[in-house]
């Protein structure tokens, strides 16, 4: 007599061939499509599966048939908002299409650790890679994956390479910047988040923006990915009283800079104006609401993974797909105050 654990084993092949009175290498290639089976196995085989709840172990299709279903996605980062949404973009398509997704966290710059980690990730076989070139390790890890493999690089901005796919934050950012000096602002500061590179899009935009407007380009202002760092911010820009207006990198740092300005006795928008970018769901309910730049990461996942797929199906597929970031104007901005107006663009 059975065991209850042998009862509760999930059936393989062995015990579909034995139900549908067919051999096992019948069943795999019922399963497989290599050779033709004849009507009445096929749906003896197809009745037994689903009797059994059998399912197909994946990676002995890949062996059978020389396909893999796993897409890895290398990422420096996953539980930022917007990492975690493309995240979210590329799987939900890839499991439409009939592909698991396995995930690896990049968390070093550093040659050998980088390729530990792709290492590890391409052990099982994968039929192509999403990397998330958002930061250092993203671009890292982006040069360590081999050129034969199937690959697409999502980014903030444009360059050259594998195929990628893109949200134009360049214009984002400079349409923000332009709306700040529009309301009557002298100049608008920036504090940015990590860079990528040398510098990413936002960063671009708003100082394309001010040397358009013929304004004077203030200094960087660098912070962590983490909002307290912004806060920290904060609380150094109130003690400047030619501040007016502030651009942050992404919505969290944002709330991070007002809560800074708020410990030093300012008010957001009456005193300074601050914007964020990216639209992370907490900055419509954030007090003041925050002025920020949507970008659709979901549908930037999904559109790296439609390009991949047409690699992986070995056909041409474009060198760049691209969207925009669109300006969400709400309560965290507004004319210079009176009290630090002096700033002000007369």
């Amino acid at each position: 007599m059975p065991s209850p654990a042998a009862d509760q084993r999930p059936a393989n092949i062995d015990d579909v061939a034995r139900l549908a009175g067919v051999s096992a290498p019948t069943v795999s290639r019922v399963l497989t499509g290599a050779a033709k089976v004849s009507a009445d196995k096929t749906q003896r085989v197809e009745q037994a599966i689903v009797e059994l709840g059998y399912r197909p172990n994946a990676s002995a299709r890949a062996l059978v048939n020389g396909r893999s279903r796993v897409i890895a996605v290398l990422a420096g980062d996953t539980s930022h908002y917007g990492y975690a949404e493309t995240i979210r973009g590329v799987e939900v398509s890839a499991r439409a299409s009939g592909y698991l997704v396995s995930i690896t966290v990049i968390d070093s710059t550093e040659a050998e650790s980088v390729h530990a980690a792709v290492d590890l990730a391409l052990q099982q076989p994968v039929a192509g890679v999403v990397v998330l070139k958002f930061d250092p390790e993203g671009v890292a890890a982006l040069a360590a994956v081999p050129a034969s493999l199937a690959t697409v690089a999502i980014s903030g901005e444009i360059a050259t390479g594998v195929p990628q796919a893109v949200i134009d934050e360049m214009t984002g950012s400079y349409a923000l910047t332009a709306h700040l000096l529009e309301l009557g602002h002298s100049t608008v500061h920036h504090v940015r988040v990590p860079p990528s590179g040398k510098e990413d899009g936002r960063t671009t935009g708003w100082r394309n923006a001010l040397i358009d407007a013929g304004v004077p380009v203030p200094e960087i202002i660098d912070s962590s990915w983490e909002p307290l760092s912004g806060r920290a911010v904060g609380r150094e820009l109130a003690a400047d009283p030619t501040v007016t207006a502030v651009f942050c990198g992404n919505d969290e740092i944002a709330m991070g800079v007002i809560r800074g300005l708020a410990d030093e006795g300012l008010r957001v928008p009456d005193d300074v104006s601050v914007a964020g970018f990216d639209d992370h769901p907490i900055s419509e309910l954030f007090s003041p609401s925050i002025t920020t730049a949507r970008q659709d990461f979901a549908g930037l996942g999904s559109r790296a993974f439609g390009q991949l797929q047409q690699l992986m199906a070995g056909g041409e597929t474009p060198r760049l797909t691209t969207d925009q970031a669109v300006v969400v104007l709400r309560e965290s901005v507004g004319a210079p105050g009176a009290e630090r107006g002096g700033a002000a663009r007369g």
